[in-house]
């Protein structure tokens, strides 16, 4: 089922336009770039549509093709805003040329995920030829509120009623060898931790913020946590991840601010988690009282997710890569995704297999294209056993 020649090149044509249409995020204009797609989609007479959030900001581009039978709708999604480009003069190209070098394809979303986009809509117009012998239908998400965080896209399309709700969604990030079908979740907080002020000069003894921030850092630190239990592969893991607190060198602060990031495993979840943070910050106002309290203020949770490799979507695309001759394994993740936000919502999702790539939110981003028609032929197929 491999993909032809041509058909490969069409995929990484429009891939090279899309390469050529910045989408940092946060950063660019994300109508350009969708311009492309629309044109593109609009060719094939494939049905598709913008995504705004609630203040009526661009997040996304839907695309759906229809089957002609009853039954569930499923999704592929890809992302098409970008990381940022960094320091432009370590590149050693343009990070928005799109060329083909040596077989490999440059620029910053080649391998996340303007490549996996292209293949996506490729597929959808391969679909809609035949739609009438499918069941349910297909969705195209592509999102452009990944690399901020917020998946707009992702909430626009979940939450929109005349939508079908998808049973499950194949994501396309890169990596050739692994067909991800979990993920840690995360639990993450701001802790204030407070102090009385004071001068650095006097002869009164002060604790000061920061030194008792540093003390809680140690106390979070030196806290074991569980290892990896039962299916799920691995363990829990804590971070310390910034320390704000204090101005120049006479005054002992008042108020010091800590991030902390807690990877989660369905034995240990984000009520854990923050039962842990809460009992070392409970330990810290035992040990060196200070006029106020610690306060934790948790900002996300997603919890972590894993499918069996006998569940759906998981057990399509592993046959599918197995079919066609390329050995892939399931993996389980350990940076969260967002395969975590659909699992909050619970709709099952695999979270990466696509082609190989180097300089991931790096310099010199690139996608290979070696393995791209047998990755192509690998959704393909995937989608045609969720479908038939």
């Amino acid at each position: 089922m491999s993909g032809s020649p041509r058909q490969t090149a069409s995929v990484v044509r429009l891939a090279q336009e899309l390469i050529r249409r910045p989408s940092r995020g946060g950063i660019d204009d994300y109508g350009p770039v969708l311009a492309v797609l629309e044109e593109w989609l609009t060719a094939r007479d494939l049905p598709h549509r913008r995504l705004y959030d609630d203040t009526g900001g661009l997040v996304g581009l839907l695309a759906e093709v229809a089957g002609g039978r009853p039954g569930p709708w499923w999704a592929l999604d890809a992302c098409m805003d970008t990381a940022p480009f960094g320091d432009e003069d370590a590149w050693s190209f343009s990070p928005v040329c799109g060329d083909v070098v040596d077989g490999w394809l440059l620029g910053r979303g080649a391998a996340d995920s303007k490549l996996a986009a292209s293949m996506f809509c490729h597929i959808a117009a391969e679909l809609r030829g035949r739609a009438d012998e499918l069941r349910g239908g297909l969705a195209v998400l592509l999102d452009v509120d990944e690399h901020t965080g917020g998946f707009g896209g992702a909430r626009a399309y979940l939450s929109d009623p005349a939508v079908p709700r998808p049973a499950g969604v194949m994501i396309g990030y890169p990596g050739v060898d692994e067909v991800v079908v979990g993920g840690r979740g995360l639990w993450r907080a701001t802790v204030a931790v407070h102090a009385a002020a004071g001068h650095s000069g006097s002869s009164r003894v002060t604790v000061g913020a920061v030194s008792r921030a540093a003390h809680l850092v140690r106390l979070l630190d030196e806290t074991e946590l569980p290892g990896a239990e039962g299916e799920f592969p691995l363990p829990p893991k804590l971070s310390v991840t910034s320390c704000h607190g204090g101005q120049g060198f006479s005054v002992v602060p008042d108020l010091c601010e800590l991030g902390v990031d807690v990877r989660t495993t369905p034995g240990f979840d984000a009520r854990a988690a923050e039962a842990l943070v809460r009992a070392a910050a409970a330990e810290l106002d035992a040990r060196l009282p200070a006029p106020r309290p610690t306060g934790i203020t948790p900002v996300a949770a997603w919890p972590a997710f894993r499918l069996a490799e006998d569940e759906q979507p998981a057990a399509a695309l592993l046959d599918a890569a197995a079919r066609e001759g390329l050995p892939v394994r399931a993996k389980t993740a350990g940076p969260s995704n967002i395969g975590n936000l659909l699992a909050g919502e619970g709709i099952a999702a695999t979270a990466g297999f696509g082609v190989p790539y180097e300089g991931l939110h790096g310099v010199d981003e690139r996608a290979g294209l070696k393995d791209l028609p047998a990755v192509h032929a690998i959704y393909l197929r995937a989608v045609l056993t969720l479908l038939s």
